[in-house]
């Protein structure tokens, strides 16, 4: 997976957000989620995302159950839980030109839970077995060396 991220080196917010919403995401992120769930990914919450569909199918073999921003929190737990690769890159995370937030308290009540229930989940999830690389082969065909 890889994660458009706003909090790795060179992510960068929007100015326009106010001091709440930056101290909200971070916490969510930076502190809850990853203390909680120990997850590696720093932008847990970060809608752009690019999966593998091997990815996708392993996961998907799970129920996710999560609405609402904590969808992504799960996904991304999982993901690691099944021992899949997450790589992020910087991206400069604009505020919203039209609209408003759908971040109600209800919302923000449901992830802070949420986060607790998936760890509760998928404790007994481990990492899936994958194949050992093929040998290299010499141009001939035959076994050589890498």
């Amino acid at each position: 997976m890889v994660v458009g991220s706003r909090y790795v080196e060179g992510g960068r917010l929007d100015r326009n957000w106010s001091w709440w919403r930056h101290l909200l995401s971070w916490w969510a992120n930076a502190i809850y989620a990853r203390i909680i769930l120990g997850l590696g990914v720093k932008d847990a919450t970060a809608g752009f995302k690019c999966w593998r569909r091997a990815t996708l199918e392993a996961i998907l073999a799970y129920p996710i159950r999560s609405n609402g921003y904590v969808f992504q929190v799960e996904m991304a737990y999982l993901a690691q839980r099944l021992g899949f690769h997450t790589q992020e890159i910087p991206i400069y995370f604009e505020d919203r030109r039209a609209g408003r937030s759908k971040m109600s308290n209800r919302i923000k009540i449901e992830a802070a839970w949420r986060t607790w229930l998936l760890r509760w989940r998928y404790r007994q999830v481990r990492p899936l077995a994958r194949p050992a690389p093929a040998p290299a082969q010499s141009p001939n065909g035959a076994p050589g060396r890498s």
